[in-house]
């Protein structure tokens, strides 16, 4: 029971208490009153017709005995005359049966009044008349008393109702700080980190809002420092010193994550022989300067572009493009190209010499070597021919053109020709599996396609919002959920969490199904720094239908971790080049950092990308809820 209640169940028990014991006494002395004002009439009744009766009985006449009798039955509440003749013993009697109005008879059934009668001795002179017994009738009593109990209990009530609702309102106003404080205390269980409470004017509480005040300050601080821990250990591990970009390590991680998931684009790398030119004229420092210069223009020229810019050596540079097509990859060398050419004039350089361009489109089944291999020989194709780049011609022909790929990839989604695997995602104790998450593939013909190969052409025909629409519906119709005890998860398309229709349809979807609690939904980091908006909207239309959501490729993206305490998942993720990243204490030290900043909001963390025992000892000590990877291969379902 709440302590609203308990404080408002006493005060009505006292309330009702003193509402009782007041009726009962006014009940009491009521009933005496009466009882005394009824014996009291009696008495004067019964003097008043003895006077009365004296001539007639001196003279014996019964008729005016019996009339003035009647007249005293007509004028009060007695039940019945008794008169006694002395001389000769004579007795006769007069009964009157009164019928009381506007009472109930169960009241009258209670005998509150006893029976009262009064006998009297009628004299003339030194004779006595004869003898006079008057029984009084308690119907008088029983108006009266009925009457002043009925207006009471009335009064009473509407006191009673009105003192009820009077402390219910000053008991919510009163309480109203103890219910902000236990609201601010569930905001703090739960890592929310909201303003200040203001202080109460109840002194009593004023301690304890101060307290909690001071207590949520030091939580968010604590969850502060941890985020900029990450922030600089990323600087330390992952930034180059000189131009602030991506070093050569972070760029080999996420080439492993990028190739081992669907995903299209090029490698491109970059050697800059003219900035040795700059430092032999001018020094490190302004070589340095033009480094850092030239690297913030090349941030600003690309901001259209899904692609990851990093320094691999001195005078290298390396251009991860993705989700891109030979002609938007054109378009970003050429837009390159010029980049680099603006800096060389401000640099008093040449442009379109000393430096050169190789690049390397993806292919299927191509290894994080292999890629670079292909780009550095087409770098060094390039230097010798003297050319500004050069692609490396891989002779591989593609499998359909975008229109093609168009018109295949629609009609498959309108008919739903996907198949699903599904990979177990396991308790790290190995007690059992958490979930399991989906993967697709396409049956065109006789032909089985990984998602590797059309997930690209997903992405840029904008058809991820139709394909995710398609496949959570595939999951009720195939009764996949029928299948797993466990959660089953869905990875959503960068195109739906953008997209305000589908989030119309995912609402009303769930509203409707019967397993929503059986789905969750996986949302990348990448989606949620280019639209934090649309994402906070997608995971709150999630959260209110009762299904859950997480965070893929968990820090992967350089930026604050701020957004955990608004989205609130209940899962994250570690990006795969976490479990790829060498054994060494900077590299434990921010994934440690990492991990703490979720745990620190009480969000599981999973790592992925495990292939081998020996990675996921890496996490250990860090105490993390599950693992995911080739240790575990995706399956067919049965």
């Amino acid at each position: 029971m709440t302590l609203f209640r308990q404080i408002y169940s006493l005060l009505f028990g006292l309330f009702l208490l003193v509402v009782a014991s007041l009726g009962y006494v006014q009940f009491n002395e009521t009933r005496n009153f009466l009882a005394s004002q009824m014996e009291s009439d009696l008495n004067n009744v019964s003097h008043s017709l003895g006077l009365m009766l004296v001539p007639a009985l001196e003279a014996g006449d019964m008729a005016t005995v019996e009339t003035m009798v009647n007249v005293i039955f007509e004028g009060g509440y007695y039940r019945k005359v008794t008169l006694t003749w002395l001389v000769d013993g004579k007795q006769q009697t007069w009964n009157n049966d009164i019928r009381i109005d506007d009472v109930p008879q169960w009241f009258i059934n209670l005998d509150l009044f006893p029976t009262i009668e009064k006998e009297t001795t009628i004299t003339s002179g030194w004779i006595q008349l004869a003898k006079l017994k008057i029984t009084a009738h308690p119907g008088f009593g029983y108006h009266e008393l009925w009457r002043i109990m009925s207006n009471t209990i009335i009064v009473f009530s509407i006191l009673f109702l009105i003192a009820i609702f009077s402390a219910r309102l000053g008991l919510t106003w009163i309480l109203k700080p103890l219910h902000e404080i236990a609201e601010h205390a569930k905001s703090i269980a739960k890592r929310e980190f909201g303003p200040d409470m203001p202080l109460p004017k109840t002194l009593e509480l004023r301690d304890v809002v101060t307290a909690y005040n001071s207590m949520s300050a030091q939580l968010k601080q604590i969850f502060n420092s941890l985020d900029e821990e990450v922030t600089a250990l990323r600087k330390k591990n992952l930034v180059d010193q000189v131009s602030d970009l991506p070093n050569r390590q972070y760029m080999m991680a996420r080439l492993n994550s990028w190739l081992s998931e669907p995903g299209s684009g090029a490698i491109m790398l970059v050697r800059l022989d003219w900035l040795e030119q700059v430092h032999s004229k001018y020094g490190y420092q302004v070589r340095d300067a033009t480094i850092k210069l030239l690297a913030s223009k090349l941030q600003e020229s690309f901001t259209e572009f899904d692609s990851v810019i990093a320094r691999i050596a001195a005078y290298e540079f390396a251009f991860l493009v993705t989700n891109a097509e030979r002609e938007q990859l054109s378009k970003y060398l050429q837009t390159l190209i010029r980049t680099i050419n603006q800096e060389m004039i401000k640099a008093d350089c040449k442009p379109n010499e000393d430096y050169a361009i190789g690049i390397a489109e993806r292919m299927e089944h191509c290894t994080t070597s292999d890629l670079l291999a292909q780009a550095d020989n087409a770098l060094q194709k390039a230097v010798q021919a003297g050319k500004i780049y050069h692609w490396f011609e891989s002779g591989e022909q593609q499998l359909f053109t975008r229109e093609q790929w168009r018109e295949k990839l629609s009609y498959a989604i309108n008919q739903k020709q996907f198949l699903f695997r599904w990979q177990p995602v396991q308790h790290y104790d190995q007690s059992g599996i958490i979930h399991h998450e989906l993967f697709c593939q396409l049956q065109l013909g006789d032909k089985l396609i990984h998602a590797g190969l059309f997930m690209p052409y997903i992405e840029l025909l904008s058809l991820g919002s139709m394909l995710d629409r398609c496949l959570i519906e595939k999951i009720i119709e195939e009764k996949l959920l029928d299948k797993s005890p466990q959660i089953i998860a869905v990875n959503l398309t960068h195109q739906s969490i953008g997209d305000q229709q589908f989030h119309e349809w995912l609402n009303q979807y769930l509203r409707e199904s019967a397993h929503h609690g059986r789905l969750a939904f996986e949302i990348q980091e990448a989606s949620i720094y280019s639209d934090g908006k649309a994402s906070e909207a997608l995971c709150s239309v999630i959260r209110d239908n009762g299904a859950t959501f997480g965070i893929d490729h968990f820090g992967r993206q350089f930026g604050s971790m701020t957004y955990l305490q608004t989205l609130r998942p209940s899962y994250v993720k570690l990006d795969q080049a976490f479990a790829q990243f060498d054994d060494n204490q900077h590299n434990a030290e921010l994934c440690r950092a990492l991990v703490n900043v979720a745990r620190g909001l009480d969000i599981d963390v999973i790592a992925t990308g495990i292939q081998q025992d020996t990675q996921l000892q890496r996490f250990e000590l860090l105490k993390i809820q599950g693992y995911q990877g080739y240790i575990a291969p995706p399956v067919n379902i049965d």
